[in-house]
């Protein structure tokens, strides 16, 4: 997609600035594809042995571990104050996740493997993209990855699936389906790059977190999926962390002492209208989490 892109499209033309040989290649570029690959060997062998619960608590430190190879890597300086901030989301993440857990050895090898070696990625190109040396476009970067990365998944893909691969297990799936399966993987590169060039490799863990968030949400919403007392503390304590994690301490001191000015002021020239109010949010407060125990019990 990448080679059509630059071929077709001037969206790549940057890529002619970037001092780019064989030497830095390897140095920069290829660490990028092994790990890549290693992370999605690792994160999909350990479904076939974990829960997905389990998965999904495993999931949440890869916020901590790619914030601890930033300081490895000497992106930014240690803080721990954020690390703090970043282990009560995974905190969070973790009880909303808590459930039956299908422990199994091999599988827990295989999933802690694929969030370090995503946790490098991740870091990696954030550095790339950062480099004074290279000042390297999210899309050009992708550009030469990409390729690299599908050549290796193909190898491995043809040693290792094709063997016990059939056509009925294709006709089963349908074409179009890895079509569309494929086009979306693509536009999630590209998104990721995009937002790490902008942002930072921790942020972009952190929106994976806000996005289960959401998807609880909306899945209620939409749906009327059921939602425990336990998920919704969980995904509380997360997403309190996220807003903190945004905002800073200051930013939320000087939130706070808005809000009491304008309490204040209400209640001296709307008293009326400020107990209304109140009556309205501790009903609308009492009637949520009604149905947050009546989904659940159902």
């Amino acid at each position: 997609m990448t080679q059509l892109m630059a071929r077709y499209t001037t969206l790549l033309d940057s890529r002619h600035n970037v001092p780019m040989d064989f030497e830095t290649y390897k140095r920069t570029i290829l660490p990028i594809v092994i790990l890549f690959s290693l992370s999605l060997i690792g994160g999909n062998l350990a479904y076939l042995y974990l829960s997905v619960s389990f998965i999904q608590m495993l999931k949440a430190s890869n916020a901590v571990v790619t914030l601890v190879a930033t300081w490895a890597f000497g992106i930014v300086p240690p803080n721990f104050s954020v690390l703090g901030n970043v282990s009560l989301i995974v905190l969070g993440v973790i009880i909303a996740s808590f459930g039956e857990i299908k422990f199994h050895s091999l599988g827990f090898i295989f999933q802690v493997c694929g969030i370090i070696f995503e946790a490098l990625r991740l870091v990696m190109v954030q550095r790339l993209l950062s480099s004074p040396e290279f000042k390297m476009d999210p899309m050009v970067s992708l550009y030469y990855y990409a390729p690299a990365c599908a050549v290796i998944n193909g190898a491995l893909m043809v040693i290792v699936e094709v063997p016990r691969m059939r056509l009925a297990d294709f006709a089963s799936v349908g074409v179009p389906l890895f079509i569309i399966n494929g086009v979306v993987a693509f536009l999630l590169n590209v998104s990721t790059v995009l937002l790490i060039g902008k942002t930072s490799a921790v942020v972009l863990t952190m929106s994976g977190i806000l996005k289960d968030i959401l998807l609880v949400l909306s899945s209620i919403l939409l749906f009327g999926d059921p939602v425990t007392s336990q998920q919704f503390f969980g995904y509380s304590i997360a997403l309190g962390g996220l807003v903190y994690y945004k905002l800073g301490s200051e930013t939320l001191k000087a939130l706070g002492q808005e809000a009491t000015l304008r309490v204040n002021d209400i209640r001296q020239n709307h008293a009326a209208m400020l107990r209304y109010a109140i009556i309205a949010s501790v009903l609308f407060f009492l009637i949520c989490i009604w149905f947050l125990f009546h989904t659940s019990v159902l």
